[in-house]
């Protein structure tokens, strides 16, 4: 047995059983391996950033890592930002980047380069194989660490000399660690603060969105008089009808501002005391008032869900309903708004959907109107580096299975990056939809200009015009393989959208807004 056989032994062993990959040379035994070890589903993307944003939503619907392949050095760059984002997210990734061989290092080939430096700016766990019989106990200890909760992004580095010798031993994976107890003193503290506190804030974040973390969190604000909020990116929220309607800390920094101005008494749970997405001149950092208080119940890597629990139990907090804001049964029409858009979502959407939110300033507005649509999962742009909103779509598709819709939520811009994840959800028939908003420009950095005070002149504002020449969405969707229509009017675009629904593939409706 080579080492590449003893990898892919031991990712199936510990449960690894899907391969997002872009491979090349210094892969070939480990191709070989996947190809002659049955198990492993494969799934081809045209660029690392597309692989890497893939498993990045798949651990998102999946809750357990896939695997990806990269090729060096540079592959691994490539794929970099949505590892980033998969960072942010918490997800779990068994991350293997291909190498030069041992030996050949020396040589420095124009391949070569500082892989363990670059994986490390993303990685919560970085392991270099020295050996073929060391490639199976590294993978193993590689997977542990992407399975230690909440999920880390964990790369493996593999010599292809430890790929193709003999003497790979398959390894064993342990199961992952329990997570840290809760601290009793922070439930009885967060108990006195949300009694003698009616005002007070729970801010959610991490697994502290599920449904069940939901209920828990509506119990105790009813007992208390508390408001809740959710941290404004989220890996995944439970939402629609028959679940809390929970709204986000506002993205725009003074919005974010006026949202928690009220609160003296913030409670975290999973999350962190909100900051800014960027510094703006004579504005501070952090949104939350200077003289409020931060208490943290329980952090990213401690069971949301059982310190909820504990503090519904320690306040006494019956069990209620949810307020239920019942169906949206008109959908708009006429030309397009963000609204407009929102209700017609919010109408169509079929039950248990996923939506993948890379909408950015045109959907602002998406979030809190579609609290009425059937119940659905959300996955947004965690870490801000656009172009994970297509390749988070296509591996939420992979690991939910044909049964469940993906809706794609993704601005002309940033879709441009991840392009290729079309030709992926063509190639794999997966039933994921498109809506492409077409304004022809970086509509948020022309906000981000006003927003920092910036005087943009004709070149500064060419740089965000992506309108000389146009993007012909439906020509490139089609080039892709995915089928596709132009829509200009919302009930244009409700009428895709019913009819994507039906289909079995992927499809693309380029809205021009």
């Amino acid at each position: 047995m080579n080492g590449a056989e003893s990898l892919v032994r031991t990712l199936l062993g510990g449960g690894v059983d899907t391969c997002f990959a872009n491979p090349g040379t210094s892969e070939m035994h480990f191709v070989a391996a996947l190809d002659q070890i049955p198990g492993m589903r494969c799934v081809l993307g045209l660029q690392e950033n597309v692989v890497t944003g893939m498993a990045d939503g798949y651990f998102r619907m999946a809750g357990k890592p896939a695997a990806t392949l990269l090729h060096c050095g540079p592959g691994l760059a490539n794929g970099l930002a949505n590892l980033h984002n998969a960072r942010r997210a918490r997800s779990g990734i068994v991350n293997i980047v291909g190498d030069q061989a041992t030996y050949h290092r020396p040589f420095d080939a124009p391949l070569t380069a500082d892989t363990d430096a670059m994986a490390r700016t993303v990685s919560g766990f970085v392991r270099t194989s020295a050996r073929a019989a060391d490639v199976g106990r590294d993978a193993a200890a590689t997977i542990a660490a992407a399975r230690t909760l909440p999920g880390a992004v964990a790369t493996l580095i593999l010599p292809s000399d430890t790929s193709w010798s003999e003497g790979g031993v398959v390894a064993e994976v342990n199961p992952p660690p329990a997570p840290p107890a809760i601290d009793p003193l922070a439930i009885e503290t967060a108990a006195r603060v949300l009694r003698t506190h009616p005002g007070t804030l729970l801010l959610l974040g991490g697994r502290g969105v599920t449904a069940k973390a939901q209920a828990l969190a509506f119990r105790i604000a009813k007992a208390t008089g508390a408001s809740v909020k959710a941290e404004y990116v989220n890996a995944r929220i439970e939402r629609g009808r028959g679940r809390m309607q929970l709204d986000r800390v506002p993205y725009p920094f003074d919005l974010a501002v006026a949202a928690l101005a009220p609160f003296r008494q913030i409670v975290l749970v999973s999350a962190k005391p909100p900051v800014g997405f960027f510094a703006y001149p004579g504005k501070p950092s952090v949104q939350h008032r200077p003289d409020a208080e931060i208490h943290t119940l329980c952090r990213y890597e401690q069971d949301s869900e059982a310190a909820l629990e504990a503090l519904a139990e320690a306040l006494d907090a019956p069990h209620v309903p949810f307020d239920d804001p019942g169906p949206v049964t008109e959908i708009a029409r006429g030309a397009p708004t963000p609204e407009g858009l929102a209700r017609v979502v919010a109408a169509l959407l079929p039950e248990n959907a996923i939506v993948s939110d890379e909408s950015l300033t045109y959907g602002w507005s998406f979030y809190g109107v579609t609290h009425a649509a059937a119940p659905h999962d959300w996955l947004q742009l965690t870490g801000g580096a656009i172009g994970d909103g297509m390749p988070v779509a296509t591996g939420a598709s992979i690991a939910a299975g044909r049964d469940r819709r993906v809706l794609s939520l993704q601005a002309d811009g940033s879709a441009m990056y991840t392009v290729q994840s079309l030709w992926t959800q063509a190639r794999e028939k997966l039933p994921v939809t498109t809506i492409l908003l077409n304004n022809r420009r970086y509509q948020i950095l022309i906000g981000e200009y006003e927003a920092v005070g910036a005087r943009p002149g004709a070149t500064a504002m060419a740089m965000l015009d992506l309108g000389n020449p146009g993007l012909d969405w439906v020509k490139i969707a089609e080039g892709m393989g995915v089928e596709a229509a132009r829509a200009t009017t919302l009930d244009e675009c409700a009428d895709l959208l019913r009819g994507s629904f039906r289909r079995e593939g992927p499809f693309l409706i380029d809205l021009v807004v």
